[in-house]
């Protein structure tokens, strides 16, 4: 048998487990701009992540969601969009791997992945400031309207909680 035409590595894993690799390894190289990984591992990643930069710099909600769906991170798929998408100034060939030797343990060949032009870092606590401004408003917005139970932590407001005279309260011996 013969494996012409297949494309793509399987490393040893199912399809589920190696589709989640590959999307844990193309968020952190979004969101730190450089990774070490094996070799194998940096050109499989590679073809997947430069799709999504092309597909990130045409811009667009569809094109967002598309991003967001496919590294299944939202936080990273916005990463991608407003920041390196827009810094990167060429067609194609972002991305660059560089081989740094040989792992110690299984002498897997190790390499650097990162992008070929400087992405600005900058403008990353911005993005990660204006969530956490949302969340605190969010919270807010739950103490305010907190009913008989507040349903989203389980908790009792004060008010509603029943009163358990101290002579009844039970003493562990």
């Amino acid at each position: 048998m013969h494996r012409h035409g297949y494309k793509g590595r399987k490393f040893g894993r199912k399809t589920d487990q190696r589709q989640a690799l590959l999307r844990g390894l193309m968020c952190s190289l979004i969101m730190n701009h450089s990774i070490t990984t094996t070799l194998a591992k940096a050109k499989e990643m590679r073809r997947h992540t430069e799709k999504l930069i092309s597909i990130s710099k045409k811009g667009g909600l569809a094109n967002r969601r598309l991003v967001i769906a496919r590294l299944d991170s939202i936080e990273a798929g916005d990463h991608l969009m407003d920041i390196v998408a827009p810094a990167i100034k060429r067609d194609s060939g972002y991305l660059r791997i560089e081989r740094t030797g040989f792992r110690k343990g299984d002498n897997a060949e190790t390499a650097t992945i990162s992008f070929v032009d400087t992405i600005p870092t900058a403008r990353h606590s911005e993005s990660t400031d204006r969530h956490s401004d949302s969340t605190d408003s969010h919270s807010e917005r739950i103490d305010r309207h907190s009913g008989p139970t507040d349903r989203h932590s389980g908790l009792v407001p004060e008010s509603k909680k029943e009163k358990t005279p101290a002579h009844k309260k039970e003493t562990t011996k």
